[in-house]
């Protein structure tokens, strides 16, 4: 898709190497109920108006294992839609980018260009930060909770060895597992059907996209791709000053 006039990019960030806290790492998790059905709000906005380039963009997919229906988009500011922007990330073609303070997931590309997504991420006490890289990917994946998440949320005890693949499991259609070296961070960049949940900061830790645009991010990434998670400077984080392996 080509570039939406809609709001301008945010500016240049340090980037900030690795992780927030190792703590985090042990209670991270994907889903707050594993459900990722689409809350209902109380009170929606204005009915806006889509091109019909978005609404394609976010329309239903019969085709998957497990057909997807339309996002409703018209719920989601615009600045959320996917939309190809200037590379204003400082790092190189072929790297996953989470501008947490603003709640956009940048894939960078040729030319000093960048496909940019809006997403939602981890909530207080959940935030992370760092360089880690993409191990693999998973279409469909299978969503095991950390015994950690299972803890504190009793009812998913029936998960504790995997939530089958399905438009109800809490990574969706798709998912890219982070690690960093050798180690699984347990955080996943995955998909969510909520649109409320886009632009929040509302999980466990991991990265949240729409169904559609996981399916496009996933096609894009390939394994061993670095992503960079940047801090957000509102959740006043003790970041340690060694570089992420």
């Amino acid at each position: 898709m080509t570039e939406l006039s809609l709001s301008a990019t945010p500016s240049r960030r340090t980037m900030l190497a690795g992780f927030a806290s190792l703590a985090a790492l042990a209670l991270a998790g994907c889903s707050t109920t594993g459900s990722t059905r689409p809350t209902v709000a109380t009170a929606e906005p204005p009915m806006r108006v889509v091109p019909p380039e978005v609404l394609a963009m976010y329309g239903p997919l019969p085709d998957e294992d497990f057909p997807i229906p339309a996002a409703p988009i018209h719920l989601l500011d615009p600045i959320y839609w996917r939309q190809e922007v200037e590379n204003t990330t400082g790092e190189a073609e072929g790297t996953v980018v989470v501008d947490t303070a603003n709640r956009f997931l940048y894939w960078t590309e040729p030319n000093g260009r960048a496909m940019r997504y809006g997403v939602g991420i981890g909530r207080a006490g959940f935030e992370w930060n760092g360089r880690a890289h993409i191990a693999y990917k998973r279409k469909w994946p299978t969503w095991t909770p950390p015994s950690e998440m299972i803890e504190r949320q009793p009812e998913i005890e029936k998960y504790r060895h995997g939530q089958p693949p399905g438009l109800d499991n809490a990574l969706g259609p798709r998912a890219l597992y982070i690690h960093q070296g050798n180690t699984d961070t347990l955080y996943r960049v995955h998909g969510n059907m909520d649109v409320h949940s886009i632009g929040k900061a509302v999980s466990s830790g991991c990265v949240r996209l729409l169904y559609q645009d996981i399916i496009d991010l996933y096609e894009r990434v390939r394994p061993g791709a670095p992503i960079v998670v940047l801090a957000d400077p509102a959740a006043g984080l003790a970041l340690p000053t060694t570089a992420a392996v």
